[in-house]
């Protein structure tokens, strides 16, 4: 099994190195059909199917390419015969925020399932710890909170 958990290891972090470059292709590749994620935007529900998850990521593409970091400072792996979980914590924001709040991490869950001796990722859950916003948010916060506007149910945002 310790085999399972570096390989594990390394398929996240070719999905966090594939993020950061913006490639969809990599973000994808180790991603379940029937992959379900929470992530810190709505909708509420989550998102459902590989399609569904892959309309999530074109804004947070746009924003990164703006300057912002998605690294992998730590990861914890358990890996079973079929089944497996992570959790990680990355770097994720603007060099702004990060100056401003220097301990803000996003907070990486997943759940792999292994098919035909591959792991997939069959769940993912991003989240951030909860901190109260000033009343007068800067330019840069209003500009995340609108990449978190409420979407559809296909995941993407209204138009």
């Amino acid at each position: 099994m310790a085999d399972d958990a570096e390989r594990i290891r390394a398929l996240v972090e070719q999905w966090a190195a594939a993020v950061h470059r913006g490639d969809m292709d990599g973000v994808l590749a180790d991603h379940a059909d029937d992959i379900v994620m929470f992530d810190v935007p709505p909708p509420y529900q989550g998102v459902r199917g590989v399609q569904a998850y892959r309309g999530t990521w074109p804004p947070f593409f746009d924003w990164q390419a703006r300057g912002a970091c998605f690294e992998i400072e730590t990861i914890d792996v358990t890996a079973g015969t079929d089944v497996a979980f992570v959790h990680a914590l990355l770097r994720c924001g603007t060099p702004q925020q990060l100056a401003e709040n220097p301990e803000m991490r996003l907070r990486l869950t997943l759940g792999l399932r292994k098919e035909q001796d591959r792991w997939v990722v069959a769940h993912e859950h991003h989240s951030f710890p909860y901190v109260d916003a000033p009343e007068d948010t800067t330019a840069d916060e209003d500009e995340v909170r609108a990449l978190h506007a409420p979407r559809g149910r296909e995941g993407r945002r209204p138009t």
